[in-house]
């Protein structure tokens, strides 16, 4: 069977990899925690730090503690730099100053040579996804699938509020090998499947389905700047904070390191497949909880 690893490196080569976050960091707090616990063992070492918010992220902060390089391109100076008074891509120049941010951003990293990339709550839609792997991880099931695909995707906290007003009684992270971005609207969260979550049980603070339903319901059709503020709202970001913990902090740092591993690949028609011994596998994914391991086969 045609075997395509998706990190292939000679053997022995420890894999360099960027860790790309423009906010609070945890999922990148996390990561660089389990590489400072392995020590020697670690499967792959970070080669920096990237960011598009410098003032308001704990990049410089983690980039510090943990001894890393850090690299910064504020995105909001390049879009006033450029013209462009917020950041968008919802206008022509928008969209042409993502292409000059993304071609300066890779000039910064063409030093380092990553290997790979972490997307540990990075914003900006960039097709550096393109250049080298990038993983990333969702705060939804990517397993859920209605009128055959994907259904718990999208931005902020629209996985778990679809997920909520559909009556799941569990939330799941997803851990997937991002693909570049083409803008048409049907690739969002598209990626293979490498790694799920445990499940982490949904907490409605002791409000009816019935309330958060009439709270879709009443909302504009617009997002308004800042978000919805609503019961939905504060219900699906408090499930949020719950599954980061008990989903992301799991699934993520065990995905990157078998992927740093190169335990990943795909078949000749695109399908995942898992390296266990020396034997490449077809799966549909890896289930990562706490305590346990379990691979899904096709």
């Amino acid at each position: 069977m045609p075997v395509k690893p998706f990190l292939n490196l000679p053997a022995g080569t420890r894999p360099r990899a960027v860790i790309l976050l423009s906010g609070g960091g945890s999922n990148a707090e996390r990561l660089l925690e389990a590489l400072a616990t392995a020590g020697a063992a670690a499967a792959y070492e970070v080669a920096a730090l990237v960011t598009d918010n410098p003032a308001g992220s704990r990049a410089g902060e983690l980039a510090q503690r943990f001894n890393v390089p850090l690299v910064a391109n504020d995105i909001r100076e390049f879009y006033r730099r450029g013209g462009e008074s917020r950041v968008t891509l919802a206008t022509t120049l928008g969209r042409e100053l993502r292409d000059r941010w993304t071609a300066e951003l890779r000039r910064q990293l063409a030093p380092l040579r990553p290997d790979f990339g972490i997307l540990a709550g990075f914003v900006p839609l960039t097709n550096l996804t393109g250049d080298f792997p990038c993983l990333n991880v969702h705060p939804g099931d990517l397993t859920v699938l209605k009128d055959g695909r994907r259904w718990l995707v999208g931005l902020h906290t629209v996985p778990i509020e679809r997920a909520i007003l559909d009556g799941h009684r569990e939330l799941r992270s997803s851990a997937i090998l991002a693909l570049p971005y083409t803008g048409e609207g049907n690739d969002m969260d598209n990626g293979p499947l490498l790694g799920l979550s445990g499940p982490v049980p949904v907490d409605l603070q002791g409000h009816s389905l019935a309330e958060l339903r009439a709270a879709a319901a009443a909302r504009p059709p617009q997002r308004p700047a800042g978000g919805f503020r609503d019961l939905l709202a504060t219900v699906a970001q408090h499930n949020q904070e719950r599954l980061k913990a008990g989903g992301d902090w799991v699934v993520f740092p065990r995905t990157v390191e078998m992927f740093a591993k190169g335990r990943y690949g795909q078949d000749a028609a695109g399908g995942l497949l898992f390296r266990l011994g020396d034997s490449w596998l077809p799966i549909e994914t890896v289930v990562f909880s706490p305590a346990e391991t379990e691979v899904r086969f096709r």
